[in-house]
């Protein structure tokens, strides 16, 4: 409270240094980490089945998205510890959003931001995909990595991004398994017409009842045709395919008619 003819003054307390050993201290308590992450020297995951991910991944792709990214919007769906957020704010991006349904990996992420100076600059909220539409928002560059597989409904999802948050970019990337052949498929098949599901390259994904690398949450897995198929259905072009499962795809106005109709 400021007094008559005094000027008003605030105190503010400094937060301390992030040092190693604090830094560390912080890792050990926000664990276990999926990503794995170089916090000024300290790795959050240094046992990572995956080695160095996700920065192995992002370097077989980082080429493909432009290098200057200077004002451009962005929503990280499924942030995780915001490895990918950080990339972005590096690239010169604006506005950064990560979601995430799970409140641990958030917590990481608060804490990757503060500790690389970035705190104010992203910002991460709990919600899942399939909420996507309450943002009431649009995205340049929407970066859905690593979720599709994660997820129950995943063409749901899908067509919620086009629906209401990408404008421009969207950068996927799901686990892919099967035959990474394309098979030419055609507009439509006759009733008795059935050898054409047995072939390799047609789209197909594969559902987990229970577990698949000791991961409940592991829903669906695609093969390479299924996951271009699914894309271009649900109304992204694909402009191109840098890293194996990884694809970046421009959205483009309308979808077809039955991505939407006869549930």
């Amino acid at each position: 409270m400021s007094v008559a003819g005094s000027p008003s003054k605030t105190s503010t307390i400094a937060s301390p240094p992030w040092t190693r050993e604090r830094i560390e201290g912080r890792v050990h308590e926000l664990g276990p980490w999926f990503h794995n992450l170089d916090l000024q020297g300290v790795r959050t995951a240094p046992d990572h089945f995956l080695h160095d991910y996700p920065a192995a991944k992002w370097q077989a792709f980082a080429h493909a998205l432009p290098a200057d990214l200077q004002g451009a919007s962005v929503l990280d769906i499924g942030c995780n510890a915001g490895f990918y957020s950080l990339e972005m704010k590096r690239r010169g991006a604006g506005r950064i959003l990560g979601i995430d349904s799970d409140e641990h990996f958030l917590r990481q992420a608060r804490f990757v931001a503060e500790v690389n100076g970035m705190a104010d600059e992203i910002e991460v909220r709990k919600l899942s995909v399939y909420e996507v539409g309450s943002l009431l928002e649009r995205f340049d560059v929407v970066l859905f990595l690593g979720v599709f597989y994660h997820l129950r409904h995943p063409l749901l999802a899908l067509d919620l991004i086009h629906e209401h948050v990408a404008r421009d970019l969207l950068v996927f990337q799901s686990m892919q398994r099967g035959s990474t052949n394309i098979e030419p498929v055609k507009d439509n098949y006759d009733f008795w017409d059935k050898d054409v599901f047995d072939a390799p390259g047609y789209p197909r994904m594969h559902f987990v009842e229970r577990q698949y690398a000791g991961d409940e949450t592991n829903w669906w897995i695609p093969n390479r045709a299924c996951s271009e198929a699914m894309l271009r259905s649900a109304g992204f072009d694909i402009e191109s395919h840098p890293e194996e499962e990884v694809y970046i795809c421009r959205r483009r106005e309308g979808v077809p008619s039955r991505s939407l109709e006869n549930g």
